[in-house]
């Protein structure tokens, strides 16, 4: 899933139309010039002018990584997003979704406030909260890289007592109007970033709790390929526990293939995470798997999802491996022999790009005796 951003606009000098003079300067000095107005007692139309200020910033890299460097500006930023009305918090948050877009920021953020994964994850799962989906994006961005996500963890284990944080954000992912101001279709990036540690893996994959049960309705969720592509990667990183409940070999008569490319290569990831073990390859085998893929791939029109389709298919024709070479994920490849087989990869995908284009390049055929136009 590709990262949340929120719009810029050429919005330098908004300050000076409020009555604040912002002199040339030099960048860094400027920026600094924005504290005095994004306080939380400054007034509402200076806070918004400083902010949308802030947000212009964050439309490059050199001003991103200005305002990483403003530890005052970034926690000034930080209190307006979760500040009430009429403070501007939308376009605060807007703020911090574009700067926890780039992975090298996310340490000067958390150093700035070390609460923000908690304060964040309070707006999200509030239910009256306006700008719940906008905290919920910068959450979804922090959580790609390792020791955030380890963070939110802690922050969701001490969410406090009765129903647990992982709990509630499954269920306001799942309930239809959890939030009547806020759709929270980037919890289901969120939740998926989460499914990477094993502890989040145990928790949705606990008989007792139903939670792949569910998420499963989710997978053909149609308003919205941000929340639809995050369950399917949650249930992706499952996979890799192979304790998969039986719902999932089971689609309704009128299922639709799934139109966005990248979640319908998720969903071959997931196959073949399931076919790493021989008794994995066998269910698999044994639900049809075959014939569905082999139709895939003769419809599939993106290059890279093709070969995906292939690699799978490939593992449920072709023979099993000899004995102690069973689990696939535990085989261990030279790094030479993974070099050239991420060189074939890569020939593959090229080859498969060039006689797509080959084929829409291509005339089409003319009906006898048909007049040329």
């Amino acid at each position: 899933m590709g990262d949340a951003e929120a719009e810029v606009g050429p919005l330098a000098g908004r300050l000076a139309s409020v009555g604040s003079a912002m002199p040339e300067a030099h960048p860094t000095a400027e920026a600094a010039k924005l504290l005095p107005f994004l306080a939380l007692e400054a007034r509402a139309d200076l806070q918004a002018a400083a902010v949308q200020h802030a947000l212009a910033l964050t439309g490059s890299e050199p001003g991103r990584t200005l305002l990483a460097g403003q530890a005052a500006l970034l926690r000034a930023l930080i209190e307006l997003a979760v500040a009430p009305a009429p403070a501007p918090a939308r376009e605060a948050t807007r703020v911090l979704i574009n700067l926890a877009a780039d992975p090298g920021l996310h340490k000067p953020l958390l150093a700035a406030e070390p609460e923000l994964l908690a304060c964040l994850l309070g707006c999200t799962l509030d239910p009256q909260w306006p700008w719940a989906e906008e905290a919920a994006a910068v959450l979804a961005n922090l959580s790609r890289e390792p020791a955030p996500c380890a963070a939110l963890m802690e922050a969701l284990a001490a969410s406090g007592p009765g129903e647990s944080g992982l709990e509630r954000l499954v269920r306001a992912l799942c309930t239809p109007g959890y939030n009547a101001r806020a759709p929270l279709h980037y919890l289901g990036p969120v939740l998926s970033n989460l499914s990477q540690r094993p502890a989040t893996r145990a928790f949705l994959l606990d008989p007792d709790r139903c939670v792949v049960q569910r998420l499963l309705p989710l997978t053909q969720y149609p308003d919205s390929s941000v929340r639809r592509g995050g369950v399917v990667g949650t249930l992706r990183n499952c996979c890799f526990e192979h304790r998969l409940p039986v719902d999932l070999q089971y689609l309704l008569p009128d299922k639709q293939r799934e139109p966005d490319a990248d979640i319908r290569k998720m969903l071959i990831e997931a196959i073949m995470l399931l076919t790493a073990t021989a008794p994995g390859r066998k269910q698999v085998r044994d639900q049809g798997a075959y014939l569905i893929l082999r139709e895939l791939h003769s419809w599939e029109p993106e290059p890279d999802v093709q070969v995906a389709c292939e690699k799978l298919i490939q593992v449920l024709i072709g023979d099993e491996p000899e004995h102690g070479l069973e689990n696939l994920l535990e085989v261990q490849v030279p790094e030479d022999v993974e070099r050239q087989l991420q060189q074939q990869d890569r020939q593959e995908q090229e080859q498969c790009k060039r006689e797509h284009q080959e084929l829409e390049l291509a005339p089409e055929p003319q009906a006898e005796g048909a007049a040329p136009t």
